[in-house]
């Protein structure tokens, strides 16, 4: 019998793994088994973590995740992820959906969930394209909310204050200071070479 990996995904830095890393070690992961990642599901290019468990997979073991859709979210990179799962000899276990591919029923059954799970993103989609595009002709939609008051961190800043700091002060994700700092940085450069 071989080993079970989990990996366990959130989206933004604002988010906790904490109830799938607890799901996935009461399903019999082992704690330096559990690969965790902040990434979007939208696309598989930059999930180190995912890639990092794929290679370790190998003839017996299993890959478990709490929901398909920490897997990913297009039926592209779900079906692309559950053929090199195959190709290693190791199998998928989706601990919510219940589907085993260890079994003909589990990898049909994994099939049709792919399907389904690409299908309402899509649906999910374009109702939010039809509110905005309804919104904006009632002249309620003016964009996202801005999170980021680029004038208190740069006071902050000058203040002495470091990005995770700042981050706590405010209110968001250090990784928002860092991106801002950095665009700062661009700026600064561009506007030095002109």
């Amino acid at each position: 019998m071989g080993k079970a990996f989990g990996y366990a995904r959130v989206s933004t830095e604002d988010q906790d793994t904490a109830i799938q890393r607890t799901a996935l070690l009461g399903a019999g992961v082992l704690q330096g088994l559990l690969f965790e990642e902040r990434r979007s599901g939208a696309q598989r290019d930059g999930r180190k973590e995912l890639e990092r468990v794929l290679s370790l997979l190998s003839r017996g073991d299993s890959l478990v995740v709490t929901r398909l859709d920490r897997l990913g979210r297009s039926l592209r990179d779900l079906a692309n992820i559950a053929h090199e799962i195959e190709e290693k000899s190791a199998h998928l276990i989706v601990l919510e959906q219940h589907v085993d591919t260890s079994s003909a029923a589990g990898r049909a059954f994994f099939g049709m969930l792919s399907v389904f799970a690409a299908f309402e993103t899509d649906v999910r989609r374009e109702r939010q394209l039809e509110g905005i595009a309804t919104a904006k002709k009632k002249g309620v939609y003016k964009g996202g909310v801005k999170r980021l008051d680029r004038d208190r961190v740069a006071e902050l800043q000058a203040e002495g204050l470091g990005p995770a700091a700042i981050a706590r002060q405010l209110g968001m994700a250090r990784s928002s200071v860092y991106r801002l700092f950095e665009e700062e940085a661009t700026s600064s450069r561009r506007q030095r070479t002109r």
